[in-house]
């Protein structure tokens, strides 16, 4: 069959189904093997052990999927950046992408959509993934052509910046590859670098996830560093401080899938507000939401550091000492010693707002 036509129709469902662009590429990564080798040794990853696992089926497509020999990548956008930073530090911080529905969810069902119909006009063996499985997604993404890989590790597009999702399909098909990629254009800019709260881009392209926010806020399980903390500010879960200061992102599209909008329950609210949430309503107010790969034990854990670094407020102290009661109940040992932090870091507030009024 003539298979540049089926890229044009692939492209074409891609497109009704919400997606910004699509692009293919081979499955030779070899050029980032050392690389990511590298990143690994160096333990960057933290407590992330799923990263240092089925390396070969990350570093070969192939190997993940027998028979693959294109990957057909994907990109569909979920900001746009006149974006609102983090603002009143009294208020919770959510990182844009996930103050919506889970992408996870939007995605991976519509690209499961667009590997059925593959199948139905050409055959194959065709397979889906959203950040499901070992997948190197963004050097897969750089080389079909959907952008370059950043300072800060992200995917950059002239036209779009960096707030979009990727995506993936493996296929069997001979599909013709993207002819040109798109050019590094971060040029001396290091603005990324310079606004990152913990200094956890350690080089051009290389992050140490030990120290990122997003890493601490949604990965760690356990105990935020005593050091960190107080650079973790109100985020309670992800952080986008280098996409804000990156200047691909100043004029980019407007999303046009509605459910990435933020869900008004979780937009500009109160910490103290927040901190009044039993886990059931955890539970129901961040349903199909990506927030929902924090346990509750860590959703109270980072609102307590996000307390800690919040101007004082009586009531804010009072939810804090509320809960505080409730986590020792469960036993948690781990929300105990951060809401105790909290507390502390209130009470020297308080003492250095007194000070400065005398």
């Amino acid at each position: 069959m003539d298979l540049h036509s089926l890229v044009k129709d692939i492209r074409s469902w891609a497109v009704e189904l919400g997606f910004d662009e699509i692009g293919i590429a081979d499955v030779d990564l070899s050029s980032v093997s050392a690389d990511y080798r590298e990143w690994l040794r160096c333990r960057f990853h933290g407590e992330m052990d799923y990263m240092e696992q089925n390396v070969e089926k990350r570093l070969s497509p192939d190997v993940l999927l027998p028979g693959t020999i294109r990957v057909i990548a994907v990109r569909m956008r979920y900001a746009s950046y006149a974006p609102r930073s983090t603002g009143d530090q009294s208020e919770a911080y959510i990182s844009n992408y996930a103050r919506g529905r889970d992408y996870h969810k939007v995605v991976r069902r519509r690209l499961a959509r667009i590997a059925r119909k593959i199948s139905e006009v050409a055959g194959g063996n065709h397979r889906a993934f959203t950040d499901s499985a070992p997948v190197l997604e963004k050097p897969i993404a750089q080389k079909a052509g959907l952008g370059w890989v950043g300072k800060n590790t992200l995917i950059l597009h002239p036209d779009a910046g960096s707030c979009f999702f990727l995506g993936e399909i493996y296929t069997d098909l001979p599909l013709p590859t993207t002819s040109e990629p798109v050019q590094d254009q971060c040029g001396s800019c290091i603005a990324c670098i310079n606004s990152c709260p913990t200094g956890a881009i350690v080089g051009d392209g290389r992050i140490d996830a030990r120290k990122c926010i997003s890493y601490l806020t949604i990965e760690l399980k356990g105990t935020i560093p005593m050091e960190l903390r107080p650079q973790v500010g109100n985020r309670i879960f992800g952080c986008d401080d280098c996409q804000l200061v990156c200047p691909w992102n100043r004029t980019t599209p407007e999303p046009h899938e509605s459910d990435f909008a933020p869900r008004d329950v979780l937009t500009e609210r109160p910490i103290k507000e927040l901190l009044e949430w039993s886990e059931e309503d955890f539970l129901r107010n961040t349903e199909g939401m990506a927030l929902r790969r924090l346990n509750y034990s860590q959703w109270v854990r980072n609102l307590a550091v996000a307390a800690g670094n919040a101007p004082y407020d009586l009531l804010l102290v009072s939810g804090l000492g509320s809960k505080r009661m409730e986590m020792l109940a469960r036993d948690d040992s781990i929300c105990v010693e951060h809401i105790d932090w909290a507390l502390d870091r209130q009470v020297k507030a308080n003492d250095d707002s007194r000070r400065c009024r005398k």
